[in-house]
């Protein structure tokens, strides 16, 4: 654990590694606690009329070793087994048995239309998925496109080419004995998106809790304390839910608070926090806007202790609201899925400084960088970059060893994992963000890449070509922008437009469809036939 030394200078010289050969994330968060402790409370699960169902980790023990022994017979070692559902016990569970299983699992959101399932449960070798009732429906149309998928395991009951999972467990033993993994070992696949082609599933090992910790720690204050328990709206399949949130938590013992709402409100937030006293909320920045934008939502009676943010970098007037309502200090962080957890800010050890990320996080050596691997001075831009190895960072690229190696700069200084992010150090130390190299969406705290929506517009009857960025959204940070070229013989319109984005909604996923759509006569390209996406952002500020 990170000990609190009074300085981050002084944090970060105390602190050390401490990464066994053989780890396995299951038995960690689990088994540790269930062996030792079994009525220590794990997970709060919050229905959406506000029914809360408390399971001890006796509970999530059992839960998870019943369905471990129900998926030995489809899948074993290194399998993959994909989880498609919101916060809920399953979820953790589901997790839990994967790992202990020596398997890969895979988090998947529960907003992903056919086309991005069907990408990752093809690309992944996916052989068992974990879902409901929607996620089953939804897959059984792929499953003639994936061949190695031999069992759908659906938490609400048989259908469509699912099986009951209540009645898959039952019967089943209590006790499942973990593989014996090392820390090095695979654990969890995640897919983010790039710029070019399809997104790539980033690889990690059970050692990427462990390096997650100082981060998670750092961020509320010095977590775990007496009495905490989290919350965040972050679905558990994004890394900010699940390895932010959800393992850390049970890394430490502490309960985690399972409420995913349909549509994020501020009344919901802050109700919730109340009614379940959090005492400690990741709040990604578009839910920290919205509940600052809702004045008739004034929260009563909350407990906060902590409040940690990422993905977009808040400002004074954010930073001073949530001193406010919050009676405590928002913390930023940085990372990526590859790499996540390096950068924080942590009121505990230094005031905030509104639009800056924050320190290097105690253990990650986080550096701004030439491109020669050279570390530069204060106020010079660079490469924000973390020295490899790290214990947070991914073992590789799923199928990808070109984007693996072109992820690495290896220089006399040493090897460098390279986040695409441009940065420079502060005064104080702290990396302030500057820009992308690539032209990654962030939006609500996705990751989105364009190219995956451009090639989904594409599939539309009346789209010839399409070209896709970000503009800026007081809300979301960035918002889809989409410029359409039509096929002969297509007239633009409101309705042909509200159509076509709501082909991406469907398609792929609720947050990556294009709010703004233009209709254009010529898409701007290079010689050799790549979109010009500075052209289109530059288009975009000519309109506004």
């Amino acid at each position: 654990m990170l000990q609190n030394a009074g300085t981050v200078e002084a944090t970060r010289e105390r602190f050390e590694w401490d990464i066994p050969d053989r780890y396995n994330i299951g038995a960690d968060i689990c088994d540790k606690w269930a062996l030792t402790d079994p009525d220590r409370l794990a997970i709060i699960d919050v229905a959406e009329d506000g029914t809360a169902t408390h399971h001890s980790f006796g509970h999530l023990y059992r839960l998870s070793s019943r369905l471990a022994h129900a998926l030995g017979r489809d899948a074993g070692r290194g399998d993959r087994i994909a989880v498609l559902l919101p916060q809920c016990v399953e979820t953790a569970a589901a997790h839990i048995a994967a790992t202990k299983m020596g398997a890969i699992s895979i988090p998947l959101f529960t907003l992903f239309g056919p086309d991005a399932l069907l990408h990752r449960l093809r690309d992944s070798g996916a052989r068992v998925v974990i879902t409901n009732a929607a996620g089953a429906g939804t897959i059984a149309g792929l499953r003639d496109q994936l061949p190695d998928l031999v069992r759908v395991l659906c938490i609400d009951g048989n259908g469509t080419g699912a099986e009951d999972f209540a009645s898959a467990i039952a019967g089943q033993p209590d006790r499942f004995d973990p593989v014996d993994t090392a820390a090095e070992d695979p654990a969890i696949l995640i897919y983010t998106s790039g710029t070019t082609g399809n997104p790539k599933g980033a690889l990690h090992a059970h050692r990427v809790l462990l390096g997650h910790l100082p981060g998670v720690e750092m961020s509320h204050d010095f977590f775990p304390q007496d009495g905490d328990r989290i919350w965040t709206p972050a679905d558990w399949a994004w890394i900010g839910g699940l390895l932010d949130v959800l393992m850390p938590a049970l890394h430490h013992g502490i309960p985690v608070v399972a409420r995913r709402f349909r549509k994020f409100t501020a009344q919901g937030a802050f109700d919730l926090m109340r009614d379940q006293r959090v005492r400690n909320a990741f709040l990604p920045p578009t839910a920290l806007k919205i509940m600052r934008g809702d004045t008739a939502a004034e929260p009563h009676g909350l407990t906060l202790r902590s409040v940690a943010s990422g993905g977009e970098t808040l400002g004074s007037e954010l930073i001073d609201w949530g001193q406010r309502v919050f009676g405590c200090t928002i913390n930023e962080f940085y990372g990526q899925t590859e790499c996540n957890m390096i950068v924080s800010s942590c009121a505990a050890l230094a005031p905030a400084e509104p639009g800056v990320m924050g320190f290097g996080v105690p253990g990650h050596d986080v550096r701004v960088i030439d491109d020669a691997g050279r570390p530069l001075p204060e106020g010079v831009e660079g490469s924000v970059a973390v020295r490899a190895p790290d214990p947070v960072m991914f073992l590789r690229y799923w199928n990808r060893p070109d984007a693996t190696k072109a992820k690495f700069l290896h220089a006399e200084t040493g090897d460098w994992l390279l986040t695409g992010d441009r940065g420079m150090t502060t005064r104080s130390g702290r990396i302030r963000f500057v820009g992308r190299d690539d032209d990654v969406i962030s939006s609500s705290g996705y990751r989105i890449g364009p190219a995956e929506i451009e090639d989904c517009l594409l599939t539309h009857p009346a789209v010839r070509m399409a070209g896709v960025v970000g503009a800026p959204d007081p809300v979301r940070g960035e918002v889809v922008a989409a410029f359409v070229q039509l096929v002969d013989g297509a007239e633009p319109s409101d309705r042909l437009a509200s159509d076509i984005a709501d082909h991406v909604k469907t398609r792929l996923a609720a947050y990556e469809y294009p709010r703004i759509l233009r209709f254009i006569d010529e898409m701007p390209m290079t010689t050799t036939g790549k979109i010009i996406r500075g052209a289109l952002r530059a288009r975009l500020k000519e309109d506004h």
